[in-house]
């Protein structure tokens, strides 16, 4: 059998260099359980913290939740050229959702990510192995199905298109986001982002998220997820 190999991040970590940012939002507090809990990876080489695109999308959406407490946690992953590692980042977003899940039942969890990121999210939301492919060491399989009920959004930017992915690596397994999922995900491609968009041609556009809009736009799709689910709550109870 095939193993997973992260060999195809290459690209992405060269493309999300060139745009790195030197900024970082501390992670939650463990004391209390916030409203809405933002889980977002960074993109490769982007200093510990959520990066440019992750502090653009949370400050939006820190907007759009006024009266609302919102807590980061920055995926804690490598993010560099030591591709394995970015197995890592997977093992720790999905212990970090399924640990809020538990012991904050009420607060809303936003999952995001950024180029590889993005791609490590994405694969934290799957259902199922693809056929032919090994897990990683310390990945033992998808979450709970109850996990996804606690999880209001998922914003992705960025993230490497299937075509991007045979081109770097046709061994990788394919970037699916998991059926339980795909209903609160906002998937954001420059369409000149030659990363996630198959006629992309523009490098720099893959480093244009933070201040192009789109942040913005994730924030506002996933402020009125929070308000819907909120509202399912409090119906249900």
């Amino acid at each position: 059998m095939k193993r997973v190999r992260w060999a195809w991040l290459l690209a992405v970590a060269v493309a999300s260099a060139l745009f790195s940012s030197p900024v970082g939002i501390p992670a939650a507090a463990a004391a209390a359980c916030p409203d809405v809990e933002v889980v977002f990876a960074r993109g490769t080489f982007e200093p510990p913290g959520v990066g440019g695109t992750g502090e653009a999308f949370v400050s939006a959406l820190r907007a759009r939740t006024k009266g609302k407490s919102v807590e980061v946690y920055p995926v804690d992953y490598p993010a560099s050229l030591a591709f394995a590692t970015a197995a890592d980042g997977v093992i720790d977003a999905s212990n970090r959702v399924k640990d809020i899940a538990a012991r904050c039942p009420d607060t809303k969890i936003v999952m995001g990510g950024f180029s590889q990121g993005a791609a490590v999210v994405a694969y934290t939301t799957a259902d199922a192995v693809p056929p032919g492919f090994e897990l990683p060491e310390g990945i033992t399989g998808p979450m709970p199905p109850e996990v996804a009920d606690h999880v209001a959004a998922v914003a992705l930017f960025g993230k490497p298109s299937s075509g991007f992915l045979q081109r770097i690596d046709n061994t990788a397994p394919p970037i699916n986001i998991g059926h339980l999922y795909a209903g609160k995900t906002v998937d954001m491609c420059v369409p000149e982002d030659p990363i996630c968009s198959p006629d992309g041609s523009d490098n720099a556009a893959h480093g244009s998220y933070g201040d192009n809009g789109m942040t913005s736009q994730a924030a506002d799709f996933a402020a009125r997820q929070i308000s819907s689910t909120a509202e399912l709550a409090s119906a249900s109870r």
